[in-house]
């Protein structure tokens, strides 16, 4: 019997605009028996074939689409066209060797959902997200191993949406030999030390390498607040530009720590960083009581919204971190502010930074509009896939 997902209306309607969901609502009738990860057929109600895709049971996204197209077939050479694609889409991207670290691979816009796989010069860490990738694991790990210069394949499947999927989470060494305990990459001119099997998503946030830059560009001579610092990607970028003092905040230790290693990897003077371990929040108030002002502030928190239904609890910490972080900013200085929430969409994002420049008492205007590199491309059909919106302001 043939594995079937009979949908409705309404969800036929989003799979002719190539969304590659399908909700559990939007489901009237499953066929086959299908389990976890199974490749079903997605038709309408009239039975006639819209897609194919990777069937979880356990999810929301009851299926994730693997293509559009009735000819084309779900097998291990389906995996090597697609991830041989996605390398393509990257190849160029970053010339000379200017760049040893990327996203090799981001989920729908790749038409992979669910796997993120990114490349740390030659080192592959994977992120198994989805009921489907997790079913074709053996293949996408081959597919991986034949890339050009690929010599390992490392596991980081220990995020929390894999639960949603009805998985339990998973790391480990995949293909190829154990990877060095840590790793140095190159980002432009900038060097960072990084834990792939327990650092921050995969080993570091590579979707920030463009703001990063431009805080590089911005910060010479300038006093510089980098506050959810982690490794310190941000204030040893400011460092590198010139900047005549950062302080990095951080909730973590280990993570500061870090950004002293990466100031020596870089060979920043010592007296130029200040390393501040607590609760942001916390230290800018303190910050802010004692008078202590910066010229360029980069907030870029963790993701305060897992979805929808958070976003009013999220809006209120966005408003709060960057009223705070205003506070502390000199006249004519920088805001550098994110949100990775992608449930936060641009247009409430600035609002709620424009409501804190009015609770902070102060003007600015928006400069520039930032978001994740171009290795971390975006569906046309799957705007969720723009989960990082970013501004710089000058604040007067």
């Amino acid at each position: 019997m043939k594995k079937e997902v009979v949908v409705s209306e309404k969800g036929a309607g989003a799979l002719h605009r190539r969304h590659p969901w399908v909700f559990s609502g939007a489901i009237r009738e499953v066929r086959g028996y299908p389990a976890l990860g199974d490749t079903v057929d997605i038709i309408d109600e009239k039975n006639n074939w819209l897609a194919s895709g990777a069937y979880s049971p356990s999810s929301r996204i009851r299926v994730r689409v693997w293509t559009f197209s009735p000819s084309e077939k779900v097998d291990a050479n389906f995996f090597v066209q697609r991830i041989q694609s996605a390398a393509m889409v990257r190849a160029g991207l970053y010339p000379n060797g200017s760049v040893t670290a990327l996203r090799l691979v981001a989920g729908e816009a790749d038409g992979l959902p669910g796997l993120i796989v990114d490349r740390y010069d030659r080192v592959a860490v994977c992120q198994f997200q989805s009921a489907g990738v997790e079913r074709w694991k053996g293949a996408i790990v081959e597919a991986l191993a034949r890339l050009p210069g690929i010599e390992s394949v490392y596991e980081r499947s220990d995020a929390s949406v894999r639960k949603k999927e009805g998985l339990s989470l998973q790391t480990g060494l995949l293909y190829g030999p154990e990877p060095p305990e840590m790793m140095d990459i190159q980002e432009g001119r900038v060097r960072f030390r990084i834990d792939i099997r327990s650092g921050h998503k995969t080993g570091f946030y590579l979707d920030q390498r463009e703001s990063r830059a431009r805080v590089m560009g911005c910060s010479n001579g300038m006093r510089v607040l980098n506050a959810f610092s982690y490794t310190g990607g941000f204030g040893i970028a400011a460092l590198v530009g010139g900047a005549c003092s950062v302080v990095n905040m951080d909730t973590s230790r280990p993570s500061l720590d870090m950004a002293e290693v990466n100031a020596r990897l870089n060979g920043c003077c010592p007296d130029r960083m200040e390393n501040v371990e607590g609760n942001a929040f916390q230290l800018l108030r303190g910050f802010r009581s004692d008078g202590r002002l910066f010229d360029l502030v980069v907030l870029d928190p963790p993701k305060f919204a897992e979805s929808r239904i958070q976003l009013p609890k999220a809006a209120r910490g966005y408003k709060d971190i960057n009223m705070l972080g205003m506070q502390v900013l000199a006249p004519g200085g920088l805001l550098f502010t994110y949100s990775c929430s992608g449930a936060m969409e641009q247009d409430l994002f600035q609002k709620i930074v424009a409501d804190a420049a009015l609770d902070a008492g102060r003007q600015g205007r928006i400069l520039r509009r930032m978001e994740q590199g171009p290795d971390h491309p975006v569906s046309l059909n799957f705007p969720e896939g723009n989960y990082l919106k970013g501004l710089m302001i000058q604040m007067d």
